[in-house]
């Protein structure tokens, strides 16, 4: 049997040299990997062509992927919605380890990580420690941004972060 590499719910994800120490969210609760992929399209030669990130990430380069062996799949996203995505396979390095691990390419531009690794990735692989490699979100400082403006007024705060948007921008 296998030993299993212990990691936490965040950890940094190589793929070769083209994407290094990039953090990425280990998601039991995610059945698949995906990656935010950008640029994606198939040439008349069957061919998919495809850039890692987007610009404006500071992960993003450019240079394109090519792949002729690729395939697709619906997925339901976790806002509920489904969509077909196409998806092929990267070598990643995890916590030290090299993995031949199978990506949906997304459109991640809004996630707080865009690498999520899923359960069948880490399945015989891979322990999750929830106590382990937890970091703050880059997201914690807008939401102690809120809370200071909310303790201000309570009213004011929901005029105008609230009321007829039914989510805070």
């Amino acid at each position: 049997m296998t030993k299993l590499t212990t990691v936490g719910i965040v950890e940094r994800v190589s793929i070769g040299r083209r994407a290094v120490d990039v953090p990425a969210k280990l998601d039991t609760g995610a059945d698949s990997s995906a990656i935010w992929a950008s640029n994606i399209r198939i040439g008349r030669d069957g061919v998919l062509r495809f850039s890692l990130f987007g610009e404006g990430s500071p992960y993003y380069n450019g240079k394109l992927f090519k792949r002729t062996v690729f395939s697709v799949a619906q997925v339901k996203s976790s806002n509920g919605q489904s969509e077909v995505r196409y998806r092929t396979q990267f070598t990643v390095t995890i916590a030290g380890r090299r993995i031949r691990a199978l990506f949906n390419l997304s459109d991640r531009t809004n996630s707080t990580y865009k690498i999520l690794i899923g359960r069948r990735t880490m399945s015989g692989k891979f322990l999750v420690d929830v106590s382990k490699g937890v970091r703050r979100s880059p997201s914690n400082a807008r939401t102690k941004q809120l809370n200071r403006k909310l303790a201000e007024g309570p009213y004011d705060f929901h005029q105008r972060y609230v009321k007829d948007k039914g989510i805070i921008l």
